[in-house]
C-alpha cells in the first residue's frame, strides 16, 4: 500500500473555542488548520460522538498518494469502507472513511491531494 504516514488526528471536543484556547496555552500551538471538531447539531456525527464518548479522538487519517487505489487495496484486505469512492473534504483534499470495526474501534480516513 500507499501511505505516506499519517496526515492528520481529528479531536473531537465539547467547545472549540475554548479547546483552541487550551492547547495554544498548554502547549503553544498556533493554529494553522482547524482539527479540532465540533458539532454544529447534535444529531451530527461528531455530536452523537461527544454525546456518547465525550472529548477524544475522533478519528486518524493517513495520507495516500491514490485514494481510490488504497481503498481497493483495502476492501480487498478484508477491510469494510464507509466510502468506496473518494469524495471531497477539508482543503480540497480527496477523503475517504475506513468503518471503525474494521480497524479496532477507529474510525479511519485516507486522505490525498491539497
Amino acid at each position: 500500500m500507499a501511505f505516506r504516514g499519517i496526515h492528520h488526528v481529528g479531536l473531537a471536543v465539547a467547545d472549540l473555542d475554548e479547546s483552541i484556547a487550551t492547547y495554544e496555552r498548554l502547549f503553544g500551538a498556533r493554529l494553522e488548520h482547524r482539527e479540532l471538531l465540533a458539532a454544529i447539531e447534535e444529531d451530527s456525527p461528531v455530536g452523537r460522538f461527544v454525546s456518547r464518548r465525550g472529548p477524544g479522538i475522533h478519528h486518524i487519517a493517513y495520507e495516500a498518494d491514490d485514494v481510490q487505489a488504497s481503498l481497493d487495496e483495502l476492501a480487498g484486505a478484508g477491510a469494510e469502507l464507509i466510502d468506496h469512492a473518494p469524495r471531497p473534504g477539508f482543503l480540497g483534499l480527496r477523503v475517504a472513511f475506513v468503518h471503525p470495526d474494521a480497524v479496532h474501534g477507529v474510525l479511519t480516513e485516507v486522505v490525498s491531494g491539497g
